[in-house]
């Protein structure tokens, strides 16, 4: 079934929007994974399931606030337009300017049994994830370095033609390094999800939909970025709006 899913390259949302069943047999545990409710900042590793009332309530009323607005064209997108990959020069995002580029960063925030290499600190060879998006456990080694990759919620694309074309050059490279919208995931997922928005697509993982859908109302509000109204309608649904 994970197979299908991911194959399908950002067309595993349900006609409902309610999701099939969890692949992998459910999330691989990880008790250090926390709410995007207790995660503002995004400095805090994983996705923890939105599952009480009270916090489904407080998910939707974040999303509430993202504004609509129609996307606009691709046209002059280009991922360098967002400044060099993984740096660690993007001014005002966590860890910005600590020796170690944004994806070690991502690494050692949500990766467990870490190994780095020889005489760093920083360089991450070899680690365990659990990835919110499918709820497999990946035993991860640098030699099969795509196993993994770095996913951003809001995807870099989707951004453009949201409104980041009109950005300054140095606030789409803060979005781009930013934590809050950062996640290390298995590389699959990442491959299906491409650039699509939530109503192309959803972790198959339907435990996290929630909190996947939060973080992106998180990411959009403190970009001032809209989305369009299929992907908050279902957003809203995820959340049990």
């Amino acid at each position: 079934m994970l197979t299908a899913l991911l194959a399908a390259g950002g067309c595993s949302v349900d006609p409902d929007g309610s999701g099939g069943p969890s692949a992998g047999g459910g999330p691989a545990p990880d008790r250090r994974v926390v709410s995007p409710l207790r995660n503002p900042e995004g400095t805090r590793p994983g996705l923890a399931p939105v599952t009480s009332d009270a916090d489904r309530a407080a998910a939707r009323a974040v999303i509430e606030r993202v504004a609509v607005k129609g996307p606009g064209p691709r046209t002059g997108y280009d991922r360098d337009r967002f400044g060099h990959a993984w740096t660690d020069t993007a001014d005002g995002v966590p860890w910005a300017r600590n020796g170690c580029d944004t994806r070690n960063d991502l690494l050692r925030r949500d990766g467990r049994e870490l190994r780095f290499r020889s005489g760093s600190d920083c360089v991450v060879i070899a680690m365990t994830l659990s990835d919110p998006y499918t709820g497999q456990r990946v035993e991860w080694r640098k030699e099969k370095a795509a196993e993994v990759q770095i996913d951003h919620v809001v995807p870099l694309s989707y951004s453009w033609r949201m409104g980041a074309a009109r950005w300054p050059e140095d606030k789409r490279e803060r979005f781009a390094n930013d934590a809050l919208n950062l996640l290390p995931v298995l590389g699959r997922a990442n491959t299906a999800k491409r650039d699509s928005g939530p109503a192309a697509w959803l972790p198959p993982n339907r435990s996290v939909r929630c909190a996947y859908t939060l973080r992106f109302a998180q990411v959009t509000l403190e970009y001032d970025l809209p989305v369009t109204a299929a992907d908050k309608a279902m957003m809203l649904r995820q959340c049990g709006g």
